[in-house]
C-alpha cells in the first residue's frame, strides 16, 4: 500500500477511534476496530485492480459504521453506590412498605434511591395531579436510581465534548452506560448518616435544568457529604418540559388547575418527607428546601404557594429566583400558557388532550423547548411570586440565596459579543434604557465589549432577581443572607452552577483542577449551608461572619476572599428597576 494510502487509512482510523472514545463505546468496538485496522492493509495489497481496492475501502467504512452501532453503550440504571456489590442497609419501614438501601464505601452513609413517592404519571395519569403510590409487598431494594424524567438527551459523544469544553474534565478509555429516561420518574432519594439517629436537620434539594432537563443522581449535588456531617438529604425526580408544564383548558376543568405538574410533584415529595423522614432520622419540623437554577425558580414558587405551607421552614435559592416584577425566564402568565397549549394541540393534529395522552412520549418530548415555564394558575400560584411577597405572603422563615460572578458563561459561550455587535445587542435588549447602560458599560475594544456583555447578560437573567427578592424579604422582616460566589478554578469556575460542588462538599480528592484554597472554601460554604439548615442562621464557631443583608447594599463574597463587600451591580440594578 502506498504512503499516501497509508496516511489516508491512518487519518480515517484516528477519526473513527476518536468517535469510539468520545462515545464511550463498549470494548467489543475497540477489538473489532483493531481487527479491521490490521486487516485492511492486507486486503488492499491482495486486491488485484482498482475496482477491488475501491470496494475494500468502501467495505472498511461500512464495517466501521457497523462497529459503531454494535458497540453503542448499554442503557443501564445508575447504581446508588460506587462499589460493585455494596453492603445492604437494615430494613426501614415507610408508609407504603419496607425498603433497604446500600452503604457508601466507608459505611458512614446509608443511601436509599428510587423510592416511589407518587404513582407513575403515565397513560390516563399524564397531566394529572400526582396520585398516591400503591403499597408493595415484601422488601423493596432501593439501590439503583429511577430513570430521569422524560427529556431529550444528548448523544454520548456530545456529553463527552460538553465535559471537555464546559467542565474541563474527561475520563479516557472509560466505558459508560446510558442512563434511562422515562415518564415513570416520580421517585426520591435519601442520604442519611449511618446508624440510629433522630431529629436531624433535613435538606430537600430540587435539581436545575431549565425545567427541561436534569436528574437527581448527578455527582455535584450528591447528598453524601452532607450526610457525613449529620444532615439527612432528599432529592427527587419531577415532571419536566411538556410533561410537567403544559397547560390546557380541559385539564383545568378536570383538575381545577393546569400547567404546574412539576411543582405539584415537588409538593407531593415534600408531603412524603413529612410522613416518612423520621424513619431515616430526620426531623420533619426542620426541613430546608434548596434549589439551583430552575430548581431555585421552583423553590421561590413553593415559598409563596399555599399548597406548600408548613412543608418546610427555610429556603436556599442558588442562581435564580422569579421574584422580580417581570421574571426574565421560567415563568409565564396563565393566558400565555393556555394559548401555547392550544397551539401545541394543533401542531400535533390532536383534537383533545386525550388524543395527546395517546401519543407516545417520544413524539412530544421535543416540546420541552416550548413548555418549560411555571404558570400563575390560581391554584399552585394564586399570583406572581413578586406580588405575593409584596402582600407579605411567604412560607419560609429565613432565606439564604445568591449568584455567581460569571453566571452568563455557559449561555454565551458560542455567541460572544464584540465591538461590532455590542451596542446593537444592548439596544435590542434594553430599549429606552440602552443609553444609560452604554454609559455605564462603555466598550472601546472587543475584549471590553465581550466582558461587558457577559456581565450585563448575567445581571439581567440571574443577579437582578436576587436583588429583588432580597428587598422583598427585608420588607417582610424575613432574615435574609445573600452571597456572591467568585471562586475561580480549573473546572466550571464561577460560571452558572459552579458553586454547587463547593456547597455540597463534593470536590473530588486529588482533583487537579482545584487547590487547597478550593477545599477550604468548600468547607466554609458547607458549614454555612448546614448551620442554616439547622437554625436558620449560617454563622457558627470558627467561620467568618455572614451578616443578614438588611439593606441590599452589601453582599457576602465567597471566593478567595470571604467577607462582606459592596454590592458591585447597584448602579446596573437601578437602571433595571426603571427598565
Amino acid at each position: 500500500m502506498s504512503t499516501g494510502l497509508w496516511i489516508i487509512h491512518i487519518l480515517i482510523s484516528l477519526l473513527f477511534g476518536t468517535v469510539l472514545e468520545l462515545n464511550h463505546s463498549r470494548w467489543i468496538g475497540w477489538i473489532l476496530f483493531a481487527a479491521v485496522f490490521l486487516l485492511f492493509p492486507v486486503l488492499v495489497r491482495k486486491s488485484s485492480n482498482g475496482i477491488l481496492k475501491f470496494f475494500v475501502w468502501l467495505g472498511c467504512i461500512a464495517v466501521y459504521a457497523v462497529i459503531f452501532v454494535v458497540s453503542w453503550p448499554r442503557t443501564e440504571a445508575v447504581p446508588a453506590g460506587n462499589a460493585a456489590h455494596p453492603d445492604v442497609t437494615p430494613v426501614i419501614s415507610v408508609d407504603k412498605g419496607d425498603i433497604t438501601g446500600v452503604f457508601n464505601d466507608d459505611h458512614s452513609v446509608e443511601i436509599y434511591v428510587g423510592i416511589p413517592y407518587a404513582a407513575p404519571p403515565v397513560g390516563d395519569l399524564r397531566w394529572k395531579k400526582p396520585q398516591e403510590v400503591s403499597p408493595w409487598e415484601g422488601i423493596l431494594a432501593c439501590d439503583t436510581f429511577a430513570p430521569m424524567s422524560m427529556q431529550k438527551t444528548n448523544l454520548p459523544l456530545v456529553d463527552s465534548l460538553t465535559s471537555i469544553i464546559g467542565y474541563h474534565e474527561y475520563q479516557p478509555f472509560a466505558v459508560h452506560s446510558i442512563a434511562p429516561v422515562s415518564e415513570d420518574s416520580l421517585y426520591l432519594n435519601i442520604w442519611k448518616p449511618a446508624g440510629d439517629a433522630e431529629k436531624l436537620p433535613v435538606i430537600v434539594y430540587i435539581h436545575g435544568g431549565s425545567l427541561q432537563t436534569g436528574q437527581p443522581w448527578y455527582r455535584d449535588y450528591s447528598g453524601e457529604s452532607f450526610a457525613k456531617n449529620g444532615v439527612v438529604v432528599v432529592n427527587m425526580g419531577y415532571r419536566l418540559g411538556v410533561f410537567g408544564f403544559l397547560a390546557d383548558e380541559t385539564m383545568l376543568e378536570e383538575e381545577g388547575t393546569t400547567g404546574n405538574y412539576g411543582l405539584l410533584d415537588q409538593i407531593k415529595a415534600l408531603e412524603w418527607v413529612q410522613k416518612n423522614i423520621s424513619a431515616f432520622g430526620g426531623d420533619p419540623e426542620n426541613v430546608t428546601l434548596i434549589g439551583e437554577s430552575a430548581g431555585a425558580v421552583c423553590v421561590d414558587a413553593l415559598c409563596v404557594s399555599p399548597l406548600a405551607k408548613g412543608l418546610f421552614r427555610r429556603a436556599v435559592m442558588e442562581s435564580s429566583t422569579v421574584s422580580s416584577k417581570n421574571p426574565p425566564h421560567s415563568y409565564r402568565s396563565f393566558d400565555e400558557a393556555l394559548s401555547s397549549g392550544r397551539t401545541l394541540l394543533d401542531r400535533h393534529a390532536c383534537a383533545s388532550i386525550d388524543d395527546l395522552r395517546n401519543l407516545d412520549a417520544r413524539e412530544i418530548v421535543d416540546e420541552m423547548y416550548t413548555q418549560h415555564h411555571i404558570t400563575v394558575d390560581g391554584y399552585v400560584l394564586p399570583d406572581t411570586p413578586h406580588n405575593l411577597r409584596q402582600q407579605g405572603i411567604h412560607n419560609e422563615e429565613a432565606l439564604l440565596h445568591g449568584f455567581n460572578a460569571e453566571e452568563s458563561g455557559p449561555f454565551i459561550l458560542m455567541d460572544r459579543a464584540n465591538l461590532k455587535n455590542y451596542e446593537t445587542r444592548i439596544r435590542a435588549s434594553f430599549g429606552e434604557a440602552a443609553d444609560e447602560l452604554l454609559a455605564l458599560y462603555p466598550a472601546e475594544t472587543d475584549e471590553q465589549a465581550d466582558r461587558n456583555w457577559a456581565e450585563v447578560y448575567g445581571a439581567q437573567y440571574f443577579n437582578y432577581s436576587h436583588y429583588c427578592v432580597n428587598r422583598l424579604e427585608n420588607e417582610n422582616d424575613v432574615p435574609v443572607y445573600e452571597y456572591l460566589f467568585t471562586k475561580k478554578n480549573g473546572r466550571l469556575s464561577c460560571w452558572h452552577s459552579g458553586e454547587l460542588i463547593y456547597a455540597f462538599g463534593m470536590i473530588q480528592k486529588n482533583a487537579g483542577q482545584f487547590t487547597e484554597s478550593d477545599y477550604e472554601l468548600s468547607r466554609l460554604m458547607q458549614a454555612y449551608w448546614i448551620n442554616f439548615a439547622k437554625t436558620g442562621n449560617p454563622n457558627g464557631e470558627g467561620l467568618p461572619e455572614f451578616p443578614v443583608n438588611s439593606d441590599s447594599q452589601k453582599i457576602m463574597e465567597l471566593g478567595d476572599h470571604v467577607g462582606m463587600i459592596d454590592e458591585p451591580y447597584l448602579r446596573l440594578y437601578e437602571i433595571l428597576d426603571r427598565y
